[in-house]
């Protein structure tokens, strides 16, 4: 049986809602003891919130250890760069959380780092900021380059859409350590402790899951349930490994 990665936003759910399939195919995860991680994109949540988000969802049995989210990545990512640095924020509070727990301070005074990702609360004041401080030397990070997420409305605007904008007025691109960065593959295989061959990589999105799993050497599962329709596939010039409709549709076994 292969190890398990996969994407949530789409995937598990959209917005508040539990995507179809979805609660049965974690519950198979855990009765099987599948070695299993999910690796989301989002930055806004901590590994706690997500599990009490599932669990208000109706799924059971997750763990604090079964996340990995874009913030974390950045915080392993930037801590392996300079220990302690001065960082400044445009994210979540999933976001300021991991980068204490590693050890920076979050300030907007003279920062090595100006980290961006997705947040509810962004506004001009933010972006003026973090222009002003990019271009006083700070190095700009984003978290991840989803420009929308799915929502149960819709699309709405995510951490991609944010970045642009102050790309823009900066005339600097980021670094972006979410996927399709195989450094955030490499990550999650390096917790679970598995190599590419032996996992397969579920995603809704076609330009950061599958690609991110295809570079990473892994086999890659798109299902239709969030970002991604059968139309979407033609777009790229590679393809995943397999199509379902929704992770309900997933035979374990066959994999």
């Amino acid at each position: 049986m292969k190890n398990i990665i996969s994407d949530m936003d789409g995937v598990l759910y959209r917005g508040k809602e539990l995507i179809p399939g979805a609660k049965e195919f974690v519950q198979r995860l855990i009765q099987s003891n599948t070695n299993f991680l999910f690796l989301t994109n989002n930055s806004e949540q901590t590994p706690i919130d997500l599990v009490r988000k599932l669990e208000g969802l109706g799924v059971e049995g997750l763990e604090e250890k079964h996340f990995i989210t874009s913030a974390m990545a950045t915080a392993q990512f930037l801590h392996a760069q300079k220990p302690g640095a001065k960082v400044f924020v445009v994210g979540g509070g999933g976001m300021v959380s991991e980068l204490y727990k590693l050890g920076f301070s979050i300030t907007d005074s003279d920062p090595d780092y100006v980290v961006v990702g997705k947040t509810t609360s962004f506004n001009y004041s933010m972006m003026k900021t973090a222009v002003r401080l990019i271009l006083n030397g700070a190095q700009f990070i984003g978290t991840n380059p989803d420009i929308v997420d799915p929502g149960e409305k819709g699309f709405e605007p995510a951490s991609g859409a944010i970045l642009a904008s102050i790309e823009v007025a900066t005339g600097k691109k980021p670094y972006v350590v979410g996927k399709p960065n195989p450094l955030m593959m490499l990550i999650a295989k390096n917790q679970l402790g598995v190599h590419s061959k032996d996992t397969v990589m579920i995603g809704d999105r076609m330009d950061t899951d599958i690609i991110g799993g295809m570079e990473s050497g892994m086999d890659t599962i798109l299902v239709m349930s969030g970002v991604s329709n059968a139309n979407t596939i033609s777009q790229f010039p590679y393809r995943p490994t397999h199509v379902f409709e929704n992770v309900g549709e997933i035979d374990l076994e066959k994999l």
